[in-house]
């Protein structure tokens, strides 16, 4: 267990002076110096909390793991483990332990000698090993395969024992790489579960890398989302879901994502922010009131988003929006209707429980729809930003 501290970390990938082929990943910044695959990296990681950096392919989430782990070399900026700087500090001197997407175990070995490996390279005695690799196994539930090699193991299996090798260290830090991503969906939701248990039981800093928001929600104390080598929101899970920071989090967070429409932001007769969209004027909640004056928000067209579990059928006065069923898609508990409104294509989820099957939208019906103001998200047009914040 360890607190972590990251300060305006940098990783520039330097140019080898050779044409290039390909263009950067996604929209990494370039500079005379190289790619900033990283940039201006800053994060305080409190003992036992449980980091989750989520982003999709290429936006520097495995770039910074490997920095902690000492992998990857820092260009500029600081790396503290409780207070001590070890940016020069070699890996197994960190006290940290790495699971990565490939199990990485040794096929020629055992179960219990692949987990005995790393003790062995401390000088651990016999007793030693036997006591905390029967400890570890006992926790993941891999006791009974500790005489088996891992091609006699399921993915679920090999990624326990990869697990199981990195906790017998006792580490201050656990630094965990898409650990799941080779895993079937349902392996993965048991393999979730398995880690939040995995948490309660030993007392380590947790630091763990995923493309998947789905992760990243449930796994999380906190969540730093990556974009192009850039933080844009670190927050508990349910702040980042109810208050993204810019459009960019609010469409990677949330399953299916936000709708985003081209909307206006304007004052009613008594002075309230409403957004105006398709005839249709909604009038934000207080809180969000209170949000818009603190940052002295004007008149201006703005792009409104709403999730999709928040749009209610039916028609209100004034508040109704017209839209046309493209797809509809049953998913046992609720129907996922994708429409175009307003010129936008988005989706509605409907909870079937209260529906009769006659009663479900078709392809090609039109249809009205509402939302509340209280779960409206309102945009800048060029920045992108919240207008709340």
């Amino acid at each position: 267990m360890a607190t972590v501290s990251l300060k305006h970390i940098v990783k520039v990938y330097p140019n080898d002076g050779k044409k290039k082929k390909k263009k950067p990943v996604n929209n990494l910044k370039v500079t005379e110096e190289g790619v900033l695959a990283v940039q201006d990296f800053n994060l305080e990681i409190k003992d036992k909390e449980f980091i989750v950096l989520v982003g999709p392919s290429g936006c520097g989430k495995s770039t910074t793991l490997r920095m902690v782990a000492g992998l990857e070399e820092i260009t500029r900026g600081e790396l503290l483990i409780d207070g001590k700087k070890v940016n020069d500090v070699a890996p197994k001197d960190r006290d940290i332990a790495m699971v990565f997407q490939s199990y990485a175990l040794y096929p020629h070995k055992t179960v219990r000698q692949n987990m005995e490996f790393p003790l062995k390279l401390r000088g651990a005695s016999k007793e030693e090993m036997r006591k905390k690799v029967d400890e570890a196994a006992e926790i993941l539930g891999i006791t009974e395969y500790l005489e088996r090699k891992p091609k006699a193991l399921s993915g679920g299996q090999r990624q326990r024992v990869a697990i199981g090798r990195a906790i017998v260290r006792e580490p201050k830090v656990l630094l965990m790489d898409e650990p799941l991503s080779n895993l079937d969906a349902k392996l993965r939701n048991q393999m979730r579960a398995e880690i939040i248990k995995l948490r309660q039981r030993i007392d380590t800093t947790f630091i763990y890398v995923t493309h998947d928001q789905t992760e990243a929600m449930t796994l999380g104390d906190r969540i730093v989302i990556m974009k192009d080598g850039v933080i844009q929101q670190i927050g508990t899970p349910q702040e980042v879901y109810d208050n993204p920071a810019n459009m960019f989090v609010a469409g990677f967070i949330g399953v299916p994502q936000m709708n985003f429409y081209d909307g206006k932001l304007i004052k009613n007769g008594q002075g309230q922010y409403a957004v105006a969209l398709e005839g249709a004027e909604i009038v934000l909640s207080d809180e969000k009131q209170a949000n818009l004056r603190k940052q002295n928000v004007e008149e201006q067209d703005v792009t409104i988003g709403v999730r999709p579990e928040h749009i209610e059928l039916g028609k209100e006065e004034g508040k109704t929006i017209h839209g046309t069923v493209d797809v509809s898609e049953m998913m046992g508990s609720s129907i996922h209707l994708h429409m175009n409104a307003c010129g936008k294509d988005g989706i509605i989820i409907l909870q079937t429980l209260n529906m009769e099957p006659q009663d479900f939208p078709q392809i090609g019906q039109d249809i009205q729809f509402t939302f509340s103001g209280n779960v409206v998200h309102v945009f800048d047009k060029t920045t992108q930003k919240n207008l709340e914040f």
